[in-house]
């Protein structure tokens, strides 16, 4: 439908849009967060309730992950934003609402930040202290040679992690953003604490929502998904009215 998008680098995007209605000029963008991809079952059964309720959705993986090109090793945060900004790119003239979960919550909120075109912003269990999720999650790990929570294919480079600890947090970009932003997490998240949204919530403008998801984990597993959907689809149905 966009053709093929790819970043700074030159490297393909893999994407999917469901198509809520063809006569619309407003869209979702979904991202997922580290070692995830497009294809998240959470990820999926958000990107087809906004199509049941009539809303366009492209789902997407960054470089170095799922079927996008690029190597996982430089998937970090900066090269993320960028990412997303072809993204964007290839949206000319849609109404954009951008959906960051997890680490895609912080691209979210550093691309929203600087680029204008993101007109609503949804962070789900987004990251926002960098440098202490990469302390917490890998500061046992050897970088170059061992992997994120023993997953080989998900390899722990000296890029990422001296991306998140350059970066340190992301809060206080929060008042830099001037859209309506809706901030979803579970307090059941052990990846990343809920304690995370409730401090950037204090720093973000009007108009703002945090929903706080009693139980949820990181990945608004079983019954949560679909509590964590509606929630979604019904704050997106308010804002593209």
């Amino acid at each position: 439908m966009f053709g093929d998008i790819k970043n700074n680098a030159g490297e393909k995007l893999d994407y999917v849009v469901h198509q809520g209605n063809a006569n619309s000029k407003q869209i979702v963008v979904l991202g997922h967060g580290v070692t995830g991809n497009k294809d998240r079952p959470f990820l999926v059964a958000l990107a087809d309730g906004l199509e049941s309720a009539g809303i366009n959705v492209l789902r997407f993986s960054f470089a170095g992950n799922g079927d996008s090109d690029g190597r996982f090793e430089d998937a970090v945060i900066t090269k993320e934003v960028d990412d997303l900004g072809r993204v964007i790119d290839a949206l000319d003239g849609y109404t954009i609402c951008f959906v960051g979960h997890s680490m895609g919550g912080a691209v979210g909120v550093l691309r929203a930040s600087t680029d204008g075109r993101i007109q609503y912003l949804i962070s789900l269990a987004g990251m926002v202290d960098t440098k202490g999720f990469a302390e917490r999650e890998f500061g046992d790990v050897t970088p170059d040679a061992g992997n994120m929570w023993d997953d080989e294919d998900c390899p722990l480079s000296s890029a990422y992690m001296n991306d998140l600890t350059a970066l340190d947090t992301v809060v206080n970009r929060a008042t830099q953003i001037h859209v309506p932003w809706l901030l979803v997490h579970g307090t059941e998240d052990d990846v990343v604490p809920i304690e995370d949204s409730q401090l950037i919530f204090t720093k973000a403008n009007e108009p703002k929502e945090l929903v706080e998801l009693p139980g949820a984990d990181h990945v608004f597993g079983d019954a949560d998904t679909a509590v964590m959907v509606e929630k979604v689809v019904t704050w997106v149905q308010g804002q593209f009215a």
